[in-house]
């Protein structure tokens, strides 16, 4: 607790002292056990921000359980935890699933996490696993233990066995609320998707699911800054969004599969240059993050 206590202050001191001396905000947002008593706000950017107020997600419900449950991350913006409660009784309304897993949302104060995700920083965002939740009495041992299931081929441009209708309806329905910013999935489900609807129907919620690497076990919903919440920053529309036009299953898709997964099977050399590498959630340090994230530390 001493060193906690410390490393706050330190935190709350930082235009006194060396960059060196900073510590990382991870590690400072990675402390807090408990959210601040403040009225529930967004602060900045999903990847560069944190959250007042933030409430938990109760860990079991009729349609859902909370997975790893040690890892307290399961905090959010109470628009996310309705949203949440939302997609599961639609999720238990499909064969062979009772409901959701749902894996990490935010820490008790949003910010920087000690590991995992680069967002999830302002209780706007959470991860559901591509498990089906066949049972809603897992014991919190239960929920370390099991893992979920991966719906993608190794090369990560093909679906596997594992997919299914259901989990197509699944993340039509999570797309299509007008609550919802983006849904973060693998590319293999994407473009699964854009086979399977056909050129005749409504392709727009589509627009919003997105492939991105590391999501063939988990989907990631990305829900709109909520009305009136003047400190969280809006996500950038794309060329296509700014367009009102496409469903990204063409060009969009197509570089995706043809040269970023090339990219990351075969990286390019670093540049041979002096500039430092560019900031991320893993080396954020206080000033770093918008100015109200002092006071969500200090907050009680």
């Amino acid at each position: 607790m001493k060193s906690l206590i410390a490393a706050l202050a330190m935190a709350l001191a930082l235009p006194a002292l060396p960059a060196g001396a900073e510590p990382l905000a991870r590690q400072l947002f990675g402390a807090v056990r408990a959210p601040s008593q403040d009225a529930p706000t967004p602060i900045g950017f999903y990847s560069q921000g944190c959250a007042a107020g933030l409430e938990p997600m109760p860990e079991t419900g009729p349609t859902w359980q909370v997975m790893r449950l040690s890892r307290n991350r399961y905090y959010g913006m109470p628009q996310m935890l309705s949203y949440l409660e939302d997609l599961s009784r639609f999720a238990a309304t499909l064969p062979g699933w009772k409901g959701l897993y749902i894996g990490d949302i935010s820490q008790p104060r949003g910010g920087p996490m000690t590991g995992g995700h680069a967002s999830h920083q302002i209780g706007l965002d959470a991860d559901i696993w591509m498990l089906p939740a066949t049972r809603l009495d897992l014991s919190p041992s239960a929920r370390e233990s099991i893992s979920s299931i991966s719906i993608r081929t190794e090369d990560q441009t093909r679906i596997n066995g594992n997919w299914t209708p259901q989990h197509m309806a699944l993340l039509k329905a999570a797309a299509s609320d007008p609550r919802v910013e983006r849904v973060f999935v693998a590319a293999a489900a994407k473009i699964a998707m854009c086979n399977a609807t056909p050129k005749t129907a409504d392709r727009s919620w589509l627009q919003k699911i997105r492939p991105i690497y590391g999501h063939n076990e988990h989907f990631h919903v990305r829900l709109k800054c909520p009305a009136g919440a003047s400190a969280c920053r809006t996500q950038t529309p794309t060329v296509a969004e700014l367009s009102k036009g496409g469903d990204g299953c063409d060009d969009t898709l197509n570089w995706w599969v043809t040269t970023y997964l090339d990219e990351l099977k075969h990286p390019s050399p670093p540049p041979d240059d002096d500039a430092p590498a560019p900031k991320t959630a893993r080396t954020y340090v206080m000033t770093d993050l918008p100015q109200q994230c002092r006071n969500v530390l200090a907050s009680r």
